[in-house]
Order: structure tokens, then C-alpha cells, then sequence
């Protein structure tokens, strides 16, 4: 996995070329513009990364990966069947970085040690569902499928939290942001589906603004969507909600305010900003108590090491404030 210790400061980026970000590699290659493509020509062929000015692409999703042993990897598989897309192999890939850290609590059972004192709630015994997939099930959550449908949504096009953790208390939908943020809007904006009218007119209930204002104005679809489907089927569970999102420290610092004066939270639904450097400083301080000290520096390097790809001059950015 290559990082902050493995990258050049600064790259080249030419009108034409752009230069390979590993240190001590002099390879160059045809400039990307628009959309990124995993094609040779823009293929540094001694380290097998695609590249652009801005970022790069492992070949092998193996290696944006810590966690890759047996178990893993089947999980893995399961999860990449029912889930809509993935970008685990870029550099800058909020999928990688989600699997990679939550991963990490569930195989150690930290979730409630790690992420309960963040959120501030009791996670003993929870459910861990990654992009819609239920272990339990070995499918997409049937009751999540249950909402999207009564919203309207096609199964093929749907809302999919990042994370959802599941207890017998409280429904935790988790959306991980890295390098992309919190502005979205819909790509039909005449079309809002069931969701003003759904859940027999849900909408009212936990919003304060109307779909209009919140998805379009203020563009705020994708929380939107997590916050109306979330609250509504944590009702039906008799469950506590939280909506939280998960964001670098220097940015979306005032997401908390904004989508707070838009929705009609109270005691049993919430929507909570936290940072992955929350996280960071929960596992650098823990004791480590049946948990191999290898993985917890394996865990602890990875963010000390993780860059987040280059700017508009070709300068080398570092993830997260650690």
C-alpha cells in the first residue's frame, strides 16, 4: 500500500503527461482528463497504479486492502454482490478506507469500546452491515429493502448507507466521507419518487423544511434520503436512530447546524457529525486488551500514512490531521 512514506512530495503534470507519484520512479504517462480510465496508456508499468494529476488506481484491489485473509476476502465477495458499485482500488477510495477501519473493530469486537463513546451509545452486541449487506441474511437487508420500497426507490437504484449498525436499542446509519462531500442532488429533480408522500407522509413527521429546500436548494439528497428512511424504519423496529456522518476534521465542520435546522430531531433520532480522527485518537489510546499489538500498528500507520492524492499543483496532501 503506498502513502505519505512512499510518495514523492510533488509530481510533474504537464499538458500531456503526468509523472508516476512513487518515489525514485522517473515513468511518465499520457495526461487523464474528465473521467478517470484504467487504460495502459495512463499505466505506470513498474508499479501497476493507474494515474491521474490528482490521484491513482491500485490494478489489484489487494493492495488498498489490510485486512485480505480468507474470512475477509469472502466477506468481501458477498458484500461486492448486492453492493451498486465499488471503487475500492482508488487511492482516494472512501470504500477502502470504510472496510479498512470498520473491519478492524469488527474482527476485534471494538466496535462498543472504539465507536459507542464517540457516538455516545451503547453498540454491545450489534450487527456490522457494509453497503446494504446483511451477514445475517446473506443478502441486502430485508429491512432495508422494506423502506426503500415504500419510498419509492428501485432496488437497483436505491439509498445505501455506508455503514448500518444494528442493536437491540438503537438503527445507526453511518455515511463515510473522504475526498467527496455532503452537497448531492438529484439527477431527476421532478421526480421525488415516494418520498414527501411515503410512510404515510413521513416526510412531515421528521423534517422541519420541505423536500424541496432540503434536497434541491440546499442540496442535501443523499442525508435526506439516509435521514427519512432511517428514522422511519428505526420507528417501525421500536429502535433509537442516529444518522452520523463521518468526515475528515477539516472539513464539513459546520454540516451539524446545517442539516439540524432542517430536520425535526429529538432525544430518539439524531444526526451526529464525527471525524475519523475521533477514531484515530479512540485506537491510539485504548489499551490494547486481546487485541494483537501488530494490528493495532497496523491500524495506527495506516492513518498516520494515508494521503488523499495531489492538488492542482501537483502537491502531495496528507489524509487526515494526525
Amino acid at each position: 500500500m503506498l502513502g505519505m512514506n512512499e510518495l514523492k512530495e510533488s509530481i510533474e503534470i504537464t499538458e500531456k503527461t503526468v509523472e508516476c507519484p512513487v518515489k525514485s520512479c522517473n515513468e511518465k504517462v499520457k495526461r487523464q482528463r474528465k473521467s478517470f480510465q484504467k487504460k495502459d496508456k495512463f499505466k505506470c508499468q513498474k508499479h501497476n497504479i493507474y494515474i491521474s494529476p490528482s490521484t491513482f488506481e491500485y490494478q489489484c484491489e489487494l493492495n488498498n486492502l489490510l485486512w485480505k485473509d480468507e474470512a475477509d476476502l469472502e466477506l468481501l465477495g458477498r458484500i461486492k454482490k448486492v453492493k451498486r458499485e465499488s471503487r475500492i482500488t482508488r487511492d482516494n477510495s472512501e470504500d477502502a478506507l470504510t472496510w479498512n477501519v470498520f473491519r478492524f473493530m469488527e474482527n476485534n469486537n471494538l466496535l462498543n469500546i472504539i465507536l459507542g463513546p464517540v457516538i455516545d451509545v451503547d453498540l454491545k452486541l450489534s450487527e456490522i452491515i457494509y453497503w446494504s449487506y446483511s451477514q445475517k441474511e446473506n443478502n441486502v437487508w430485508s429491512k432495508l429493502n422494506f423502506a426503500r420500497k415504500e419510498f419509492g426507490e428501485s432496488i437497483n437504484n436505491s439509498s445505501e448507507p455506508d455503514i448500518i449498525i444494528k442493536n437491540n436499542k438503537a438503527l445507526i446509519f453511518i455515511e463515510a466521507k473522504l475526498s467527496s462531500g455532503n452537497n448531492t442532488s438529484p439527477s431527476n429533480k421532478n421526480n421525488s419518487k415516494n418520498y414527501e408522500t411515503g410512510g404515510n407522509n413521513w416526510f412531515l413527521k421528521v423534517f422541519k423544511s420541505d423536500y424541496k429546500s432540503v434536497a434541491i436548494d440546499n442540496k442535501k439528497y443523499e442525508l435526506m434520503r439516509f435521514w427519512l428512511l432511517g428514522t422511519w424504519l428505526a420507528e417501525s423496529l421500536g429502535l433509537e436512530f442516529y444518522l452520523v456522518n463521518l468526515v475528515l476534521s477539516e472539513r464539513e465542520k459546520n454540516i451539524g447546524s446545517v442539516f439540524n435546522n432542517f430536520i425535526a430531531g429529538n432525544e430518539k433520532r439524531k444526526f451526529i457529525r464525527i471525524t475519523w480522527e475521533n477514531i484515530y485518537n479512540k485506537i491510539r489510546d485504548m489499551d490494547i486488551i486481546n487485541l494483537s499489538g501488530v494490528e493495532k500498528d497496523i491500524i495506527i500507520n495506516y492513518f498516520d500514512n494515508k494521503s488523499i492524492g495531489y492538488n492542482k499543483v501537483g502537491k502531495l496532501q496528507k489524509a487526515f490531521s494526525v
